[in-house]
């Protein structure tokens, strides 16, 4: 009797993967994107793409000083053991210009440190003293008008048709919010709207870093944060409310697979999906995040 061959799943250990597109190929959005599928790069939760050299979204970065931030966020951190909750306090409008001397300074810039793991460390040490300001959520996109390859403001993906049929603008869905972050900045864990895959751009500053649960281990850190925190047993979309997040070292306690991934400048990282990420900023960087549904046709 013949023994039907078992195809071994692709990307088994949901690592996750980079991929360097050549410039004919970066100019097919969700061609390439069902091609990083196809190699197994959503089961990490998340994917990097290194554009290719001659791809420029912006060609100069120094005439945006006076781009307003309308409401900055102050992010006030609590827990212990741990296991943390974060709360946003709204502050007044400032210039990006105002943003970055902010970030620059004494009291919120970055600290000495050797190397990765030693400023990984002091961030969550650290991370319930000196509550960072944060410009998230600014609607717009700084692009240049004449970038047609992975431009965030219009991937041409079914959201845009949504928008341009039928007239419906879903801010940070269908449309790019822009984010300025500075030391210690974090958005918690949290899964996607309506489950969607999205895409950040770092446009400059210093790196990012990305921690991901793949999603088929997303429910053991819901179970985590059901049984932690009050919040998340009363209402089961609270990983969307971007409230809590926890160490490293607490989602390996608990037998929960992460991946951790640093995001450099000219970077994108797609494919965030459905379960657990994740993001903190260890400088002054700026990026674009919006979201989009993979639709190809052939």
């Amino acid at each position: 009797m013949e023994v039907a061959e078992v195809e071994s799943p692709l990307n088994p250990s949901c690592k996750i993967m980079t991929f360097r597109p050549s410039m004919e190929e970066f100019r097919e959005f969700n061609k390439y994107l069902a091609y990083m599928e196809s190699k197994g790069a959503h089961r990490a939760g998340l994917a990097k793409v290194i554009p290719p050299r001659e791809w420029k979204p912006r060609q100069c970065y120094d005439d945006i000083d006076n781009l307003l931030i309308p409401a900055p966020i102050q992010q006030m951190v609590t827990g212990q053991s741990g296991l943390f909750t974060q709360y946003n306090i709204q502050k007044k409008a400032m210039t990006v210009k105002e943003f970055r001397q902010l970030a620059n300074s004494g009291k919120y810039c970055t600290p000495r440190y050797l190397d990765y793991e030693d400023l990984e460390r002091k961030y969550w040490k650290n991370l319930t003293f000196v509550a960072p300001i944060y410009g998230a959520d600014i609607n717009g996109s700084i692009y240049d008008e004449g970038v047609d390859e992975w431009n965030i403001a219009r991937l041409n993906t079914v959201l845009d048709v949504v928008e341009e049929e039928c007239g419906i603008s879903i801010e940070g869905v269908n449309t790019p919010y822009l984010y300025f972050g500075m030391w210690k900045t974090t958005f918690a864990w949290h899964t996607e709207d309506m489950d969607l895959y999205s895409i950040n751009y770092l446009h400059f500053g210093e790196p990012k870093s990305w921690y991901a649960i793949p999603p088929e281990h997303g429910k053991r850190l819901e179970r985590l944060a059901q049984g932690h925190a009050p919040v998340f047993k009363e209402c089961t979309w609270s990983l969307r409310m971007l409230m809590g997040f926890c160490t490293s070292h607490a989602v390996q306690l608990l037998a929960v697979l992460y991946c951790l991934s640093k995001g450099y400048y000219g970077v994108l990282l797609g494919l965030r999906v459905s379960f657990g990420i994740s993001g903190v900023h260890a400088f002054y960087n700026a990026s674009f995040s919006p979201s989009f549904i993979l639709f190809v046709l052939e």
